[in-house]
């Protein structure tokens, strides 16, 4: 095979280790992989992937492929990439990647267009660049989609702004918006991984730091919690009055990030929009502020009004530029603005991604059963799938839970009961 674009052919084998490994904590995918490898259900079936190249999205394709589907792999972000798992997925696996760790936008993007020459029937997007770019330079491709799945928060905004212009040629499923996602990949996945990425990036201590974290949606909330218990003085910054409440009730600070900004040590955005850091921002932070983001997108920094301000840049630490300020404060940068925890560490536990990309691959197959059926909108998980997701992984990890008695079903759902 030799359609494919990764860094080093050489490294496959210890890619192929580490998604062994990985492998261990992901036993719902293992029972999807094995029922897939005996019902075939994705014979004859192409498929394009958006998405982080780590060793839990490795076992995902091997799923689909043990299913027969045709699969090709281009990466969500430029600098997510492990390199060791790309080549296990191409030597080992025979899965066209395209994608290496560090490669600019212009060879992510020649990338994502080479994964859409397979001319898919199904796409797993990750931040709904594929669907954009379908729609925007490969409309060709149009009549032979399916529908896709989408993981990320930001990808399924951006997909509902589409239904919502009614501009979305095919049907997308909010992957993200499931229960056994969101609830645990956000939430416990991006609390410990970000966390993660910043030690890994700076090796500072976080206690009795200010840490500041900006939006306070699953993943907002995972990373105050995670932030809170490694002894970090955790304040919020919000733009919605219900969740700014829900913070202060979890026992935040919550503030403006202009008021914030002066007095805090480290800053991570979370939130899906851009320019949440800004030009007033970095004019008023202390010396030596770590900035960061863990939102998918790096527009969440304003990273070109920090360049027009700074006099000079300086990579210190491999995952950390320190622009200097006319005033001789320097601002850290980490990661370039990029998710920090798959720019300097490896992303979600793999016990997270699990649940996740069940959903990713059953989304898949609702697909094929029901495409005939669906219009061009965005879907949510079916309910069915969300709970036979949840009660696989309890299986797994061996945990039992009541069930309801006959009678008890009568009365929940009647009415003539009272007190």
């Amino acid at each position: 095979m030799d359609n494919y674009n990764i860094k080093d052919l050489n490294l496959a084998e210890g890619g192929r280790r580490r998604m062994d490994w990985a492998a261990r904590e992901m036993p719902v995918l293992s029972i999807l992989e094995e029922r897939f490898r005996k019902e075939r259900p994705f014979e004859g079936v192409r498929m394009s992937c958006c998405m982080h190249v780590t060793t839990e999205t490795a076992n995902l394709m091997r799923a689909m492929q043990a299913g027969g589907a045709d699969i090709v792999l281009t990466a969500s972000n430029p600098l997510s990439t492990q390199d060791d798992v790309a080549a296990a997925l191409v030597a080992q696996y025979e899965i066209p990647v395209f994608a290496i760790k560090g490669e600019d936008d212009v060879t992510y993007y020649k990338n994502l267009h080479a994964a859409l020459d397979h001319k898919p029937h199904i796409i797993m997007d990750d931040g709904a660049d594929l669907v954009g770019t379908i729609h925007k330079e490969r409309r060709d491709l149009i009549p032979n989609i399916l529908g896709g799945t989408e993981e990320t928060t930001t990808g399924v905004v951006r997909l509902r702004a589409m239904a919502m212009d009614k501009v979305l040629e095919f049907p997308m499923m909010a992957v993200n918006d499931a229960m056994t996602k969101h609830m645990f990949d956000n939430r416990y996945g991006t609390g410990q991984s970000t966390i993660d990425g910043v030690i890994r990036a700076t090796n500072v201590l976080l206690a009795g730091k200010n840490f500041v974290v900006a939006g306070y949606g699953w993943c907002g909330r995972g990373l105050a919690m995670r932030a809170r218990g490694m002894g970090a003085n955790v304040i919020v910054t919000e733009v919605d009055p219900l969740v700014a409440l829900e913070a202060i009730m979890d026992g935040f600070r919550v503030m403006p990030m202009m008021e914030a900004a002066p007095i805090s040590d480290i800053f991570i955005t979370v939130t899906g929009d851009l320019n949440v850091i800004d030009t007033h921002h970095f004019e008023v932070m202390k010396d030596g502020a770590l900035v960061g983001n863990s939102g998918h997108f790096n527009v969440e920094l304003n990273i070109a009004a920090l360049e027009e301000m700074a006099v000079g840049k300086t990579r210190v630490r491999p995952f950390v530029d320190a622009y200097e300020l006319a005033d001789g404060r320097k601002i850290n940068i980490l990661g370039e603005g990029r998710l920090i925890n798959l720019a300097a560490a490896e992303g979600h536990p793999a016990s997270v991604m699990d649940m996740s990309f069940a959903n990713q691959a059953l989304g898949a197959e609702f697909f094929l059963k029901h495409h005939d059926s669906l219009e061009n909108k965005v879907y949510d998980v079916p309910e069915d799938i969300d709970r036979e997701i949840a009660r696989l992984k309890l299986d797994s990890m061996g945990i039992e839970i009541d069930v309801l008695t006959e009678e008890q079903v009568r009365y929940l759902n009647s009415w003539e009961e009272g007190t």
